[in-house]
């Protein structure tokens, strides 16, 4: 069994920055999803156990960077230039699937209870 729990939302004006922590109690792959109200929940980036592999989704790459502490048990996602369409219900999510980092839902067997990120105009 592995505890996800998600922290850094808020409240932010376009243009500007937030990190968000997943505190995971186990090692394992670790993606980022979002979902905005009325939509799906979509992909955004996941890194690998050990931290060598990330992948992006095209929205976000070049924008927000995931990086994990394994001295800390924590995956952070920093995002930059923060749009009001990114403003969503962001979660962090676990998998010991043997792909690295897979960006489809179903792939996760664990998820954290979710944080709130609004980005005003």
């Amino acid at each position: 069994q592995v505890q996800l729990v998600e922290s850094g939302g808020g409240l932010v004006q376009a243009g500007g920055s937030l990190r968000l922590s997943c505190a995971a109690s186990g090692r394992t792959s670790v993606g980022w999803f979002r979902q905005a109200a009325g939509k799906e929940r979509e992909f955004l980036a996941a890194i690998s156990r050990s931290g060598t592999i990330t992948s992006y989704a095209e929205s976000v790459k070049g924008r927000f960077t995931i990086s994990r502490d394994d001295a800390k048990n924590t995956v952070y996602l920093q995002m930059n230039s923060l749009k009001p369409e990114d403003t969503a219900v962001y979660y962090c999510a676990a998998t010991f699937s043997p792909i690295g980092t897979p960006r489809f839902i179903g792939a996760y067997d664990y998820w954290g209870q979710g944080t709130q990120v609004t980005v005003s105009s």
